[in-house]
């Protein structure tokens, strides 16, 4: 780099800072798909996204089980409901975020954007972590990167689950585990620098003052994809929205399936929702979740019911509030990939898909009444009747899911067998009475949390456009 060169991106990187510091937090970043562009057929991209999805609803909803004689929970059986699904590599992982940390030289990391937890953290300064395909973050080469010292408040009080101080140098440690407990992370609690991208998508934003973040020494968990770390996107004070002080964010998944682009996420500015929108602008209250404990910083939400076709299903909102015991409600979650229902209301709804529908059911689809659904077709139908519609009815909003996000048409698993349209709804089996509405779900739609007046808001939108 020359003298000119360094001089230019001094006064860039100050104004920048100048700007961010004075309170106009507005930044845009990159999502990706962990399976996006990986050549995976429309039928394996299914099986991976409903073992994900099962293995995060068991871990972080299920009862515990005893393991057999006694003593701890059973952990082998979530495994090996992944194993027998097909690969278990990206087990926990969905949509990544891609930001950069530290100056002068920024370094690349990929989160998962998780609003199921709230510490944001990333490999660095590595003694025992998971494989990442790029350089783990070099605290040592960043100029602006700060420990805390374990006398500090956030040590003693930074919603962190545990801390304390390491015995040689007094800095703040923390130990952590993922919300859905997919994951474990321990090291120390450090500052710097993040830059995103503008939200015009032209330059860079860098964030100061800086954002606090665990500096993971000790990582382990189902992270074999691309990321090297989780941003918590919940409700916490140690969480990426929370930490820029941002009143709203927002993002738009593009289709899972048929798009191999980027999905933006904004912080601090949504914009005009009314960009690129296909329907109505619609919104509803965020519900009351749990007062403390892992689910107090979740994004809960008030339905009411669901209807097929031009069918509402025989429940009542009794169905889906939240317990005393903090089992039930719904939450929006964008760390799960399919949305699941209660055992009986899916089994309800399946079989007035079934009722509904002219066609054979799938022969993978008849044995267990809390399997997905597919009906079989010939690989060369063209004639395929259109699946009844299905809505989410919401405190003060019907969302009325496109076909494209509940439908999916998968090929068969060779030249003898028939394809199947299969409805990407799934069960939660033994784990619970809680309603999750997962990503496949939120796909091509811009979804806004305005924290401010505690709504979200949701529009059919092009995604890829924005």
């Amino acid at each position: 780099m020359s003298v000119l060169q360094l001089l230019l991106y001094v006064v860039f990187l100050t104004a920048l800072l100048a700007w961010s510091a004075a309170g106009h937090v507005a930044v845009r970043a990159d999502l990706t798909h962990v399976d996006s562009a990986r050549g995976f057929t429309k039928r394996e991209l299914l099986r991976r996204m409903a073992a994900r999805t099962q293995a995060r609803v068991d871990k972080r909803w299920s009862p515990p089980r005893p393991r057999p004689g006694g003593g701890g929970n059973d952990t082998a059986g979530v495994m090996a409901s992944v194993s027998r699904d097909g690969d278990p590599d990206n087990v926990y992982s969905e949509y990544l975020i891609h930001l950069s940390i530290g100056t002068p030289r920024p370094q690349r990391v990929a989160l998962t954007l998780d609003t199921g937890s709230d510490l944001i953290w990333t490999q660095c300064g590595c003694r025992s972590c998971f494989h990442q395909p790029f350089p783990a973050l070099d605290a040592s080469a960043s100029t602006t990167l700060r420990d805390y010292s374990c006398f500090d408040r956030l040590c003693a009080w930074g919603g962190l689950a545990l801390s304390g101080c390491t015995v040689n140098d007094n800095l703040c440690f923390y130990v952590h585990s993922n919300g859905d407990n997919s994951g474990f992370t321990s090291g120390k609690i450090s500052e710097d620098t993040f830059t995103f991208q503008a939200p015009n998508g032209k330059g860079a934003v860098a964030v100061r003052p800086s954002l606090r973040f665990g500096c993971g020494m000790y990582n382990t968990g189902n992270f074999k994809s691309n990321e090297s770390g989780v941003a918590g996107f919940g409700r916490g004070p140690m969480s990426l929205p929370s930490q820029l002080k941002v009143l709203n964010f927002s993002y738009c998944f593009t289709s899972i399936v048929e798009s191999g682009n980027s999905s933006p996420v904004f912080l601090g500015s949504y914009g005009n929702l009314d960009a690129q929108a296909t329907g109505p602008l619609q919104s509803t209250r965020f519900a009351r979740g749990p007062s403390q404990g892992p689910n107090s910083s979740l994004y809960y939400l008030s339905l009411k019911g669901v209807t097929v076709g031009n069918r509402r299903l025989p429940f009542d909102a009794s169905t889906f509030v939240l317990r005393a015991d903090g089992s039930g409600g719904t939450i929006i979650d964008s760390g799960t990939a399919i949305t699941t229902f209660p055992r009986a209301v899916f089994r309800t709804l399946r079989e007035e898909f079934i009722s509904q529908v002219s066609l054979p059911v799938a022969n993978e689809s008849t044995g267990d009444a809390d399997s997905m659904l597919c009906f079989s077709i010939s690989p060369d139908q063209k004639n395929v009747p259109a699946l009844p519609k299905l809505i989410l009815h919401l405190e003060g909003a019907d969302w009325e899911l496109p076909r494209e996000s509940y439908v999916l048409r998968v090929d068969g698993d060779n030249n003898d067998d028939d394809d199947g349209l299969c409805v990407v709804i799934n069960s939660a089996g033994d784990s619970g009475m809680t309603t999750v509405i997962g990503n496949f779900q939120q796909q091509n739609m811009h979804i806004a949390y305005d924290l401010g007046s505690n709504k979200l808001f949701f529009v059919p939108a092009r995604c890829d456009k924005l």
